[in-house]
């Protein structure tokens, strides 16, 4: 993993070194691009940025040299834009303003804000904001009674990029999910800020779905949903130094309620703090699906505090009641281990491992966990089923010694 690492950071570098050498360059294009001194753009909170940005992108696009475009500090209003690939030199993007989305949710025609579509060594930047203005979209009807709001836009969607890093970005209180990286291959989240209150329906922090080499690193993300959450096809992931809460805490899946999903293998987390969130560390997979597979899986050197379910692998999700609650899950989980994750939980069951009756988990490893509940009756219990989990250093709960209740407290 950590050869991985180093070798996406280097490309990441010699990349970045590339784009901040634009600034003074000639020929073929390039050099630095202001949407306000060249394009018009108005920090008035009503003159739509759009035309300006697009025109910016096609510029910088089509230059044989690295280009920086650059929005100066300021509140402009966008309503919508997609900026595609491919482009001919590697650009920056320097959002150094607030960006405010449309409130109506029904000014969308897509789920999506703005899209970064099939570009390569690109980077975001620059200390702004991306403000998806979603208070009204969390009260829209259909919404708050099933936490399932899929129709609504996504703040920033990343779409098959390579070589990407997204650095010093705020995105707020966006409609649906914060960011949704698709199809991406080595792409770095680094000081990524994500806010929006604990009330917001679906609004994961970043979505992870088929990308190979993602990086989340030294980023805080407080939310309503899964802080990090990783779908099917994601290979490769380091979530390091995150901070997270509230939330649902960093989740692998939902897995597997769909045909034709992908598996998950080699993710790690490590080094994230976890504070009020509904769960901590989480792989979660519907029964009765499709069936997959999710391996290599690391948690270690995690902080929980009033944690709810602070280590958790549920093979029996269901949300919404609505699957098959009484046939067991076809997703295979191996190599998974819980290292050094120490804190309190807010409710008793602060290690609950429910593995699925026809495929048990495997090589499953808990070493070093140090948990209390924070309640003031009850003591802390771990919770086991069809597994046998490795077991080393202290353990407090003591590792699978309560027994599973005949209804489980279900999991946000």
């Amino acid at each position: 993993m950590a050869i991985q690492f180093n070798f996406v950071s280097s490309m990441l570098i010699l990349v970045l070194l590339s784009i901040s050498s634009v600034e003074g360059q000639g020929g073929g294009g390039g050099g630095v691009i202001n949407v306000v001194a060249k394009f018009g753009a108005k920090a008035d909170e009503k003159t739509d940025l759009s035309k300006p940005l697009l025109d910016a992108w096609k510029e910088a696009c089509a230059s044989t040299s690295p280009s920086k475009i650059v929005i100066p500090k300021g509140i402009y209003f966008l309503s919508t834009a997609t900026l595609d690939g491919p482009c001919k030199a590697p650009i920056e993007l320097q959002v150094q303003g607030a960006v405010k989305a449309p409130v109506d949710p029904g000014a969308f025609k897509e789920p999506k804000w703005i899209a970064f579509n099939r570009i390569e060594n690109f980077k975001l930047s620059g200390g702004g904001v991306f403000d998806g203005q979603g208070t009204t979209a969390y009260k829209r009807e259909g919404c708050k009674g099933h936490d399932y709001c899929g129709s609504l836009p996504i703040n920033l969607r990343f779409d098959f990029l390579t070589n990407a890093m997204i650095q010093d970005i705020t995105t707020k209180d966006s409609k649906q999910f914060q960011a949704n990286v698709l199809g991406c291959k080595n792409i770095t989240f680094e000081h990524f800020t994500v806010s929006a209150p604990d009330e917001s329906p679906n609004t994961d922090g970043i979505h992870i779905g088929r990308s190979d080499g993602v990086n989340v690193l030294n980023s805080e993300i407080k939310t309503g949903d899964d802080c990090v959450s990783i779908g099917d096809g994601s290979k490769i992931l380091v979530i390091n130094g995150v901070t997270c809460g509230p939330g649902h805490g960093i989740s692998i899946g939902s897995l597997r309620l769909f045909k034709n999903e992908e598996p998950v293998d080699g993710v790690t987390v490590k080094n994230c703090t976890m504070t009020n969130t509904s769960n901590g560390v989480r792989i979660k997979t519907w029964p009765g699906a499709e069936p997959g597979t999710c391996s290599n899986i690391h948690f270690e050197d995690i902080t929980v505090t009033n944690v709810s379910s602070p280590i958790i692998i549920d093979q029996n999700y269901c949300p919404w009641n609505k699957c098959k609650i009484k046939e067991e899950s076809k997703v295979k989980l191996s190599n998974i281990s819980f290292k050094n994750i120490h804190g309190t939980s807010a409710r008793p069951e602060a290690v609950k491992i429910i593995c699925s009756a026809t495929l048990p988990c495997e090589n499953v490893e808990l070493a070093d966990i140090e948990i209390t509940h924070s309640g003031p009756t009850e003591p802390a219990v771990s919770q086991c089923s069809n597994v046998k989990p490795k077991v080393s250093g202290k353990q407090n709960p003591a590792a699978c010694s309560a027994p599973i209740p005949a209804k489980p407290t279900p999991t946000a």
